[in-house]
């Protein structure tokens, strides 16, 4: 086992990391960047180091910076959690260069599976269903034409290099592919310094449903209860629950052993997660594979009571998978809000600053709040502007809905806005209690409807307040 290991990463999932390995006994290294310095991951780790400036390239992406920090420390693992640079290949190789484990698939895998691609052609040469469209990338706009006619209009063109929601163009027709192709090459060459495109037909109405797998290096593997992402804006996901209200067992089986088979074809080392979209007639559709622990892995944890994390560096140290399919049960229902700071009110707008006051209703059966940031702290403008992951479980779905509304309704805080009142209502929304919404549900529908209301409820409020003033 490790005795020390270097966290390449922030926030609420470093904190996370920095807490299994203390309850393993190993002893954690911390990075951080000049605006960094005061964070909880840093206050909570063994040691820390800080690796550059404030923007990412300066330190959470500063590859070199990084190896450095882990050699002069004596780590002898890295796990580089979700996001930066959790899946680059280039990096997984360096630390093998350096003799240091990096915890997760092998580069050759990250790099077959982030070619999005490259993925789609993998899949689809083993059987795995994938989405109409091209098989690989789309070299030109004459190619790009005639693989849209065949599978049909509307399509998306996607950067081959993707995520992030950068490189992404929905084209709805013929007309509107020369400057769709165009603006998402564009995109994609700045995003990810790579322009190839592929296609694929749009599935709409459909719900995007992921399957969370693991395999160890002795050929052991197994799957766990899909999760239902689809409440998403802006192609990052917002509310997640598992299991998927509208599945059945049989079809849970099927999306499970299909999922694993797909980890199993490019012989896949650690945990991953194989994202699918399920169309109104409940067909299944390869979208592409994740190769890291996911933001909402809690969730997964919650109603299999297995701890992804420890997992994934027991695992890596190279022991054997320490669970089977057959312990992995699905109990009760979880769900998983999203807390950023951000003001929905005003387009979503970026809410960096200083948290004044800061209360998370922790406590209670079936709570788990996942931060981090503290009361007095800040929320700095250079990263991701997630505040905590309120994740709640139930016996039922409806139990676990009605927790999460609970500590929606009392969680404070001060000093920054918030999307919390934007979950309270969605949580709240006839088509999502009935599981009735799907990956565009939010956009197309929800948002105006949301905006509408609040708009009224000030309206309201300000008639209130002359009608008491004269």
């Amino acid at each position: 086992m490790y005795r020390k290991v270097l966290v390449a990463n922030r926030g609420e999932i470093a904190v996370r990391v920095i807490r299994v390995l203390k309850e393993l006994g190993i002893r954690s290294v911390a990075i951080y960047s000049e605006a960094d310095a005061n964070s909880l991951h840093v206050k909570l780790a063994d040691e820390a180091v800080c690796v550059g400036g404030p923007m990412p390239v300066a330190s959470y992406l500063n590859e070199r910076n990084i190896l450095s920090a882990a050699v002069l420390t004596g780590a002898e693992a890295i796990h580089p959690g979700f996001g930066f640079l959790s899946e680059s290949s280039e990096f997984a190789q360096m630390c093998g260069e350096c003799h240091i484990d990096f915890i997760g698939p092998t580069p050759e895998t990250i790099a077959l599976m982030g070619d999005k691609a490259k993925a789609r052609q993998t899949m689809h040469a083993h059987d795995i269903p994938v989405i109409p469209g091209s098989i690989g990338t789309v070299a030109t706009l004459a190619e790009a034409a005639k693989i849209a006619e065949t599978a049909g209009y509307p399509v998306l063109l996607k950067a081959a290099a993707g995520g992030g929601g950068k490189g992404i163009r929905r084209v709805n027709s013929k007309e509107e592919l020369t400057t769709a192709f165009q603006d998402a090459t564009r995109e994609a060459k700045g995003a990810f310094n790579d322009s190839a495109m592929y296609l694929e037909k749009i599935i709409a109405p459909a719900k995007h449903v992921e399957v969370q797998i693991f395999r160890d290096q002795f050929g052991n593997g197994v799957y766990f209860p899909e999760r239902d992402c689809s409440l998403q804006r802006n192609h990052q996901k917002v509310l997640e629950e598992t299991p998927c209200p509208v599945l059945t067992p049989e079809e849970r089986t099927y999306l499970g052993q299909t999922a694993l088979k797909a980890a199993e074809a490019i012989d896949y080392k650690n945990t991953g997660t194989v994202e699918f979209l399920m169309d109104q007639a409940h067909h299944f559709y390869f979208m592409e594979m994740n190769t890291r622990i996911q933001v909402e892995h809690p969730i997964t944890e919650m109603v299999t009571g297995v701890d992804l994390v420890k997992a994934q560096i027991l695992v890596a140290a190279g022991q054997n998978l320490p669970f089977m399919q057959a312990d992995v049960a699905l109990n009760g229902y979880a769900l998983e809000c999203r807390i950023n700071a951000e003001d929905p009110e005003n387009n979503f707008r970026p809410s960096a600053g200083h948290i004044d006051y800061l209360y998370l209703p922790t406590g209670g059966v079936g709570i788990r709040i996942d931060s981090g940031v503290y009361s007095g702290g800040d929320v700095s403008p250079y990263y991701d502007s997630m505040i905590a992951k309120l994740i709640t479980h139930g016996q039922t779905r409806l139990e676990a809905i009605a927790r999460m509304r609970r500590i929606l309704e009392e969680l404070d805080l001060e000093g920054i806005h918030s999307n919390s009142d934007f979950q309270r209502a969605l949580l709240d929304d006839p088509n999502y209690l009935t599981g009735k919404t799907n990956n565009s549900y939010i956009e197309r529908y929800f948002l105006k409807n949301y905006l509408k209301e609040r708009v009224n409820k000030e309206a309201h409020h300000v008639s209130l307040q002359e009608k008491f003033i004269r």
